[in-house]
C-alpha cells in the first residue's frame, strides 16, 4: 500500500500501519507478562487484552471508512468516520474500564 497517493489529513488521522503494530506488541507484552508473572488479576488481563484488540479493530475500520478507493464507504465523510472511530473508543474504554472494577 503506497502512502503517498494518500491527503495529508488521512495521514494524520489514520496513520500508517505503526499503530495497529504498537498494540500489537502492546498486545503481545500483556501476554508474556501474563505468564511469567501469572494470571491472579484475570479480569486485568482480559482488560489489557480486550483494549488492545478492540483498539486495533477500530483503527482498521477507520482506515477502511477513509480510504476513497473503497467504494462502499463513498458517501460517509472522513469526519463522520472518525466520530465514530473516536465515540466508539470511548465506549470500549468505559466497558473495560468498568471490567476493571
Amino acid at each position: 500500500m503506497q502512502d503517498s497517493n494518500k491527503p495529508y489529513e488521512t495521514k494524520v488521522i489514520v496513520g500508517g500501519g505503526e499503530k495497529v503494530q504498537q498494540w500489537s506488541v502492546y498486545l503481545i507484552a500483556v501476554v508474556v507478562y501474563m505468564a511469567i508473572v501469572g494470571s491472579f488479576p484475570f479480569n486485568s488481563f482480559l482488560s489489557g487484552v480486550l483494549s488492545c484488540v478492540g483498539t486495533a479493530v477500530l483503527a482498521i475500520c477507520l482506515r477502511i471508512q477513509v480510504n476513497k478507493e473503497n467504494k462502499e464507504f463513498k458517501d460517509l465523510p472522513p469526519e463522520r468516520a472518525f466520530a465514530d472511530f473516536v465515540l466508539c473508543n470511548l465506549v470500549l474504554h468505559l466497558v473495560i474500564m468498568n471490567f476493571l472494577g
